[in-house]
């Protein structure tokens, strides 16, 4: 999908065709044949959109004949993406500078871009294309911050469930969880490095002093989601090893459960196993003889009972 928009009587307009100054947002997948139109038709570098496609480019900025290339990972729901079970992972967003258009290139819809599309925010402008950057940026973070929030309350619910179930299912998800904040930490970490080389490079070729401290807001912000990830990445793994011992400990005290029921059990078929023998064995001439067999089974069951009840065994 290719979509074309431009401010106009200060609102985001969207035009039929590309003009001068105006925002190109691409929404992936594409076939050979049509990266290759598009890039013909847009003049731009093929490798530039078929990286941007591709969901395991890692983060990154590079120049090509005047035009600019950042790759920026950002956060999807994972509706079939991927053929990781986690919940939520990253896919890249290619911002693509030229001295005509800013071009934004993505393999699948994200929020970043829905937003800038359909909410944008007070003074969005394509024309001014280190500000449409930048607040591409900003946009970035929040949504990370976002699922994050979304990650940690599905993580508080299911192990709600945990303490009262301790089902196979309720683990999964959390491993499911667990993969996603991997995929959170691993992505936000190359993204601040991104950010802090293009503010160490100024490869926006940023000149005001308050863009550049905005620039700086960001990388502050996206530093703090990063530690926010880490911190709910740590707290699941102490939970999932918590989890295990508590699963190992459970079975342990059934294997101690079921020992000591089959020894108290063991008892008396010990002793019917003795008088079914077909041998001369004491009181077998007693009349009462069943009696006294039966009783002192009994006895002797019941105090190994007792004894294990003592030891914490039942």
């Amino acid at each position: 999908m290719v979509v074309y928009f431009k401010k106009e009587n200060g609102t985001l307009q969207r035009l039929t065709a590309p003009e001068k100054g105006c925002w190109i947002n691409l929404y992936g997948p594409f076939s050979s044949d049509e990266s290759q139109k598009l890039s013909e038709h847009l003049s731009i570098d093929i490798e530039f959109i078929t990286d941007s496609l591709d969901i395991d480019e890692r983060a990154r900025y590079e120049s090509d004949e005047g035009k600019d290339l950042i790759v920026l990972k950002t956060p999807v729901e994972n509706n079939g993406i991927s053929d990781s079970e986690a919940l939520f992972i990253t896919i890249p967003i290619g911002i693509v500078r030229t001295p005509e258009y800013i071009i934004t290139i993505s393999p699948y819809k994200n929020n970043v871009l829905e937003i800038l599309m359909n909410n944008p925010p007070k003074g969005l402008n394509p024309e001014d294309q280190d500000g449409f950057i930048l607040t591409l940026f900003e946009k970035n973070v929040e949504a990370f911050s976002f699922y994050l929030r979304i990650i940690n309350n599905k993580r508080y619910a299911f192990e709600k469930a945990l303490y009262n179930s301790l089902r196979n299912e309720d683990l999964t998800n959390l491993l499911n969880i667990q993969k996603s904040l991997i995929y959170f930490v691993t992505n936000l970490r190359t993204n601040d490095l991104l950010l802090m080389k293009i503010q160490r490079s100024n490869f926006l070729k940023i000149q005001d002093e308050e863009r550049l401290d905005y620039l700086r807001d960001i990388i502050v912000d996206n530093g703090q989601a990063l530690e926010m990830s880490e911190m709910y990445s740590n707290i699941l793994n102490g939970t999932m090893d918590t989890f295990a011992s508590i699963i190992s400990n459970n079975l342990n005290q059934v294997m101690k459960r079921l020992t000591s029921v089959t020894i108290v059990l063991m008892i008396p078929t010990l002793i019917a196993s003795f008088y079914g023998m077909n041998v001369k064995l004491p009181i077998e001439d007693n009349p009462y003889a069943f009696v006294w067999v039966l009783g002192f089974s009994v006895m002797v069951a019941t105090l190994f009972t007792m004894y294990f009840v003592r030891k914490n065994w039942f």
